[in-house]
């Protein structure tokens, strides 16, 4: 089996203030819902809040991500699925619940991990 990351950026979480509630709800069903039938890796989202830092091979501190990247923000699930269409099916699950589009990527096998 393959591990499946699912993710949108915060921008692409365009919900009215009254269905943002719903969403919320909705998708930590879909999330129950994974754990429930043992895919559930982990997930949640980051915190914007807490600033961003690059740190260098010598242990150097630098403020920001890497500059030519995009940001990295939003929501995201990492779930252990047995194929890619499975992977698809829980993406379109979690795109229905938070209201927005997911993307789906899966992770390269090691078996050190």
């Amino acid at each position: 089996m393959a591990k499946y990351l699912i993710s949108f950026p915060a921008a692409a979480m365009v919900v009215r203030d009254v269905e943002l509630e719903h969403a919320s709800r909705d998708s930590h069903a879909v999330i129950e819902a994974a754990k429930a039938a043992g895919v559930y890796v982990f997930g949640g989202g980051i915190d914007a809040g807490v600033p961003v830092v690059r740190v260098s091979g010598d242990g150097t501190v630098a403020k920001g991500g890497y500059p030519s990247g995009s940001e990295l923000d939003g929501g995201f699930a990492v779930l252990e699925l047995p194929s890619r269409d499975a992977a698809v099916a829980w993406a379109a699950r979690l795109a229905t619940a938070c209201r927005c589009d997911q993307e789906l990527r899966v992770f390269q096998f090691d078996p050190a991990s």
